[in-house]
């Protein structure tokens, strides 16, 4: 097949242009960089420069790959961990969440592309009432803390506007929190912060995250490209786990003490509502659909293994 990659120099991007190079694909990555071109063709992939947010150029890129499939991994996380303004941090994904994707949707009519698969997020966004572990057809928050409504608007008017693209088959992939080489969630700014028990246990530590290793995330990616199913899927690994688990063990890993505890009054005052409610309130997700529709198993099933064999010497 045809495949085109927009988003191909990001940290999922890099990852699954191998993939679909090696399967027999012939794909075109687009980044806005132009000293990256060189990284995606030396991947096997031919390379396209363009700003996913200028029509015209991405007009002109789609249509002269003529792909049977796009895939949008179109992000800009300058600044990510700065979750206290947390809609700020992401208010350029979220215009290529938007803006972006009625692009790339309107090129691919023009060019005659049958399927697009989108990467969305899988955690905050799920409503923080009833279990701890939802799957796609449970609701999304109704009341999202202020400072994350404007992203979790972006969210959803991508995969509703996926929803209900039906001349092209739309996929929407929730990731999980991605953790591995490049990703922010074991960077040495986050492990520094565990060492020095600068990151507390806020409250009870009851918020429940889903994991997901980055190379896990490409390999979905290419099995959401190849597979004829449509929908939502949680892409996540097999085990979620509640904040009181898995930073306690990620501190043992990198042999600190354990975290310090925080009340969530005071959390909220020094970290911000976003933050408290992530390590408090949020729900993780299942990924049994993924794998009944999408035949996709997570490489590493459990993030206990996985943050062992990320972190390797720099323990």
């Amino acid at each position: 097949m045809r495949i085109f990659v927009a988003g191909a120099s990001g940290v999922i991007g890099r990852r699954l242009l191998p993939l679909l190079v090696a399967a027999g694909h012939h794909v075109t990555g687009l980044t806005r960089t132009p000293a990256k071109a060189d990284l995606i063709r030396g991947s096997g992939s031919e390379a396209v420069v363009a700003d996913g947010l200028d029509s015209v150029a991405m007009r002109s890129a789609v249509c002269a790959a003529k792909p049977e499939v796009i895939v949008h991994e179109m992000t800009s996380l300058s600044g990510a961990m700065e979750l206290r303004n947390f809609d700020s941090v992401f208010a350029q994904s979220n215009r290529l969440r938007t803006e972006g994707l009625d692009i790339l949707l309107g090129a691919a009519r023009e060019a005659g592309t049958r399927r697009i698969v989108a990467q969305s997020y899988c955690g905050w966004p799920y409503a923080r009432t009833g279990g701890p572990i939802k799957s796609e057809d449970d609701p999304l928050d109704p009341n999202p803390p202020r400072r994350q409504r404007q992203t979790l608007s972006a969210i959803m008017r991508l995969e509703s506007t996926i929803a209900q693209a039906r001349d092209i088959g739309g996929v929407a992939l929730r990731y999980g929190a991605l953790y591995g080489a490049d990703t922010g969630m074991l960077s040495t700014w986050v492990c520094d912060q565990v060492r020095r028990r600068r990151m507390p246990l806020i409250g009870t530590g009851e918020g429940w995250w889903s994991f997901l290793h980055v190379d896990d995330a490409a390999a979905a990616t290419a099995a959401a490209v190849e597979h004829a199913a449509s929908g939502i899927f949680n892409i996540v690994d097999d085990e979620p786990a509640p904040v009181r688990e898995w930073l306690p063990t990620l501190a043992s890993i990198l042999g600190a003490g354990p975290p310090r505890r925080l009340p969530k009054w005071l959390a909220r005052l020094l970290a911000g509502e976003v933050i408290t409610s992530m390590m408090t309130e949020m729900r993780a997700g299942s990924n049994t659909k993924a794998a009944r529709c999408l035949g996709w198993h997570p490489a590493h099933a459990s993030w206990r293994e996985g943050f062992v064999d990320s972190l390797g010497g720099s323990r």
